[in-house]
């Protein structure tokens, strides 16, 4: 899901643009409509859309403005990092702002009356812009972990492993579902799943992707929480219901809650099970 804010002082032009948008990106969810910049800047900063389409001439503070307290980092937007801005799409009548808009680190400038053809290009370039943020946003959560794994290990050579803290461990794990980048409580996580290099997260509701190894995730989980049960499956331990066996042998785990409305079977494999058997 993605959140956008339209910004325009013309309530039929503002409800036109809506409906588009409806029909041209189906999973945009529209959060607000306003009718100036100032209640622009006030909603961005609480609801953190991660799209913005403005027109250049409102009452007050006008578009152009707005964008430039974005970019400028002049707003500060609830639950997003220092520096974080949403993209802007600039939708007016006038032409002879273009220059001034993509300055403002605009995405795109679509003018009125917007044509079906046109928005649909608009829309390509913002999942684009999306996608790539979701990227960036998976490969810093890589690397931070991964210098984490580096220093511990480098540490433990300098000091001895006794000498070690505990690592700290994850609260929060950034995964993404779809265009977006969900941060994900560690408490809600009922298994995780390898395939390649990445990682399936599994919640009772969703699942997600993280652009890791499931090595290195395991590593900052708290082990007493999760237990590793194949070479690409590892489970929290709370959301066990059953460990039962099938007429060959095999041992399978069976949670407690559905994820996604199916019930999960996940087998354990011969390496990890006597491991798993005395837990």
């Amino acid at each position: 899901m993605i959140r956008a804010l339209i910004a325009e002082d013309e309530p039929l032009l503002a409800r036109a643009l809506r409906d588009q948008l409806a029909l041209a990106w189906p999973e945009l969810v529209i959060e607000a409509i306003v009718d100036d910049g100032a209640q622009a800047l006030a909603r961005i900063g609480l609801l953190a859309p991660e799209v913005v389409f403005l027109d250049i001439r409102m009452p007050g503070v006008g578009g152009l403005a707005v964008a430039q307290a974005l970019a400028g980092g002049q707003v500060a937007i609830a639950g997003r990092p220092a520096g974080w801005s949403p993209l802007v799409v600039f939708v007016t009548a006038y032409d002879q702002y273009a220059v001034d808009a993509f300055e403002s680190a605009a995405v795109d400038y679509l003018l009125k009356p917007v044509t079906e053809e046109r928005l649909a290009r608009c829309v390509a370039r913002l999942r684009d812009r999306l996608a790539a943020r979701a990227a960036s946003a998976q490969d810093a959560a890589s690397v931070d972990l991964a210098a984490l794994a580096r220093a511990l290990h480098t540490l433990a050579g300098q000091t001895g492993a006794h000498e070690v803290a505990a690592p700290a461990r994850l609260q929060f794990i950034r995964a993404s579902l779809g265009d977006v980048v969900r941060q994900i409580p560690v408490d809600e996580i009922l298994y995780l799943e390898a395939s390649d290099k990445y990682v399936s997260v599994f919640t009772r509701d969703s699942s997600a992707l993280v652009r890791m190894p499931l090595a290195e995730l395991m590593a900052a989980l708290d082990p007493a929480s999760f237990v590793q049960i194949h070479r690409s499956t590892v489970v929290r331990l709370a959301a066990i219901d059953t460990i039962r066996r099938d007429i060959a042998g095999r041992q399978f785990v069976h949670l407690r809650e559905r994820v996604g409305g199916r019930e999960v079977r996940l087998p354990v494999s011969r390496q990890h099970a006597g491991q798993f058997r005395g837990l």
